[in-house]
């Protein structure tokens, strides 16, 4: 049987809620220990606090850094109620036992988050609370510890119903919230700290964590956990939506629309309106055009089939000819920068539509990509090299013509987000032959040709999409077929890394069918 609370540290950054629940603490007849803007914020609502310093009889020293170091506040924390030990140091140095800790720390995340300078961010690293959150979760046998806000009720809930007593498995289950938080808060600190001294990956440690957003009904299947979790650096890409209306986001939804925003950030809203769609985190139709309805059906026309079910990610605000449009099709998400009221109602009636909302500056960060694999994390920088970063060199007798060019441009931009193996065609700002996640290059080039004819749907008459197109690699051609499989296609011009053994052979390939070519010395393998 757990101990009855008597006395309670409360330390908080948060203010959340804090007058309220300690009130009901202090209704209980719990005496209140606490520090600096905390006591003052309790006093303020007319509660009676004990000064920290009055318990270790000294003062707070130091602008604050040192003042709950002590051993009258750890040893009132740590020691073990049972323990005839523990029992005579507490009453040789006059040690009091504190059965509640609750503290929540210092704002490090959102100070870093909003570009402090190198000391307003120092001085945000919160010491004492750690050490007295880790203290207390260590000694959860005896003592209950609060690190959110949100866990306020329910405990004094329980005190109000046990004789201020907690049971074991709440302070098991606070405990290791109160870990998983020092653990965050540790890594949102090496994180930043890593980024500012240049190091890279090149730390020694690698440590990652966050806060969770969302607990998802289940994983990629049923039978799968999954939660959507916050890295330390500030919400952007899929963590920086606003969902409006439609059922709750699947893990499948999330993943999918990364993937959406992912190549969306390649366009500039300012000068083009682009459309991208995603099905199982491949895109199945991008697009450019003067507006977002011309850019979406032109998106659409490269994979009509693919896209039943799919992700729609726009970079300009959702209008009513648009909204009318998507209407037409199954969809499960919509993600846009901005929606008026009017466009809001129309969508409104499609009531399982998840409809986002994206900060239009919250593009995907730098960061870092990481994966689980048997035993450890992978981990890498993330692919941020743009287009607009790369020296292109033409390789062929050849020269791309200022059209295709630009389609080249525009189809690297794409493959760069297709799964490897991944081969784009593209004309006139425009996917029309995707293929992707092949185990041979040459494979994705003609699933790209087959899925581009099959939009064709009943028009077999029609010229192939393709016949015209400009045709972007991933990676470098490793032999001359899969060059050639685009150049019977009807491609016309070729934009791929280079740099295989073969480079030659397949020129000579692109010299004699007529292909201009270029090389971006980048490759964009995705896995």
């Amino acid at each position: 049987m757990s101990h009855p609370i008597r006395r309670a540290l409360i330390s908080v950054s948060d203010k959340t809620g804090l007058v309220e629940f300690a009130r009901g603490l202090a209704d209980q007849g719990i005496e209140i220990i606490s520090t600096g803007g905390t006591a003052k914020a309790l006093g303020a609502g007319g509660i009676a606090v004990t000064d920290v310093s009055s318990v270790t009889g000294f003062p707070e020293i130091m602008d604050g850094r040192v003042k709950t170091l002590h051993p009258k506040i750890h040893g009132g924390l740590l020691g073990v109620l049972d323990d005839p030990g523990h029992e005579k140091a507490r009453s040789e140095h006059k040690i009091s036992p504190i059965g509640l800790l609750v503290v929540n720390l210092y704002p490090f995340e959102k100070t870093v988050a909003g570009n402090p300078d190198w000391d307003e961010a120092i001085e945000n690293i919160d010491v004492g609370g750690p050490a007295m959150i880790r203290a207390a979760a260590k000694n959860h046998g005896d003592v209950t510890v609060i690190v959110d806000p949100g866990d306020y009720e329910s405990v004094l809930a329980e005190l109000k119903a046990n004789d201020m007593r907690t049971d074991v498995a709440i302070r098991r289950r606070l405990a290791a919230k109160a870990f998983a938080r020092t653990a965050a808060y540790d890594s949102a600190i090496s994180q930043w700290l890593v980024s500012e001294a240049g190091l890279g990956l090149a730390a020694g440690y690698f440590t990652t964590g966050g806060a969770v957003l969302q607990s998802l009904r289940y994983g990629e299947n049923p039978h799968q956990e999954a939660i959507l979790v916050a890295t330390p650096g500030g919400r952007h890409g899929i963590t920086a939506v606003r969902q409006l209306q439609g059922k709750e986001l699947s893990y499948n939804n999330i993943n999918d629309t990364d993937a959406a925003l992912e190549c969306l950030a390649e366009f500039d809203a300012e000068t083009e309106a682009a459309c991208v769609i995603v099905k199982h985190a491949n895109p199945c139709g991008v697009a450019i055009g003067a507006s977002p309805i011309e850019a979406y059906r032109r998106a659409l026309a490269c994979d009509p089939v693919s896209a039943f079910g799919g992700i729609i990610a726009f970079n300009r605000e959702l209008d009513g000819p648009t909204a009318a449009e998507i209407a037409k099709l199954f969809t499960e998400v919509i993600v846009v920068p901005a929606v008026n009221d009017e466009v809001f109602e129309q969508i409104a009636s499609k009531k399982n539509l998840r409809l986002l909302v994206l900060d239009r500056e919250s593009k995907p960060g730098n960061g870092l990509s990481v994966k689980s694999v048997g035993g450890g994390l992978l981990v890498q920088t993330r692919d941020t090299v743009s287009i607009h970063d790369i020296e292109l060199r033409t390789v062929t007798k050849r020269e791309p013509s200022p059209s295709e060019l630009k389609d080249l441009l525009f189809a690297f931009q794409v493959a760069k987000h297709v799964k490897s193996n991944a081969i784009v065609y593209a004309k006139n700002g425009a996917t029309v032959g995707i293929g992707a996640g092949q185990m041979s290059r040459v494979d994705s080039s003609r699933i790209a040709v087959a899925k581009a004819a099959d939009s064709l749907g009943d028009n077999n008459s029609q010229t192939s999409p393709v016949v015209g197109s400009v045709v972007a690699s991933d990676a470098f051609f490793p032999f001359a077929d899969g060059l050639l499989a685009a150049a019977n296609a009807g491609a016309t011009a070729v934009i791929q890394p280079g740099g295989s053994m073969r480079d030659d052979e397949v020129i000579k390939a692109a010299d004699d069918a007529g292909l201009a070519m270029v090389f971006t010395g980048v490759r964009h393998f995705r896995h």
